[in-house]
């Protein structure tokens, strides 16, 4: 695959994301909504921090056994059932994002939801992925 990142000088600059990805490739892996969510469908973590590394590393879980690395995300969105809660832990979650899937953000947008599947879920990722 190849990917553009593309952050006009006219917009924000980006924290932790990409204004647009141009991906280039032969398959789209679209990937299903992830919460912190163990393998025996429990929720793990009690903080907001914790439940978002779970949700991540579910999510390059699916993405890897789809054959993609975080290198291939176009498109991540996150659903918080707290955005000012994010929005605090935002340099932690950061950290979490890094260490898990590198620098090469995708598109990216955080939405605040009144709640998720999973009562106990506090984030849920989804997004897709373009494999060469």
């Amino acid at each position: 695959m190849t990917t553009e990142r593309i952050n006009p000088p006219e917009l924000s600059p980006p924290t932790g994301f990409s204004h647009a990805v141009v991906a280039a490739g032969s398959r789209v892996v679209f990937l299903a909504g992830q919460t912190a969510l163990d393998a025996d469908g429990k929720v793990n973590g009690a903080t907001l921090p914790e439940q978002f590394e779970k949700a991540l590393t579910n999510l390059l879980a699916a993405l890897g056994a789809a054959g993609g690395t975080p290198a291939d995300l176009a498109r991540v969105t996150v659903y918080a059932t707290d955005v000012a809660a994010y929005r605090t832990h935002a340099r932690q979650l950061g950290g979490i994002w890094r260490q898990l899937a590198g620098r090469d953000y995708p598109a990216m947008a955080v939405v605040e939801v009144v709640r998720l599947w999973d009562e106990q879920a506090l984030v849920e990722l989804d997004g897709f992925a373009v494999l060469p």
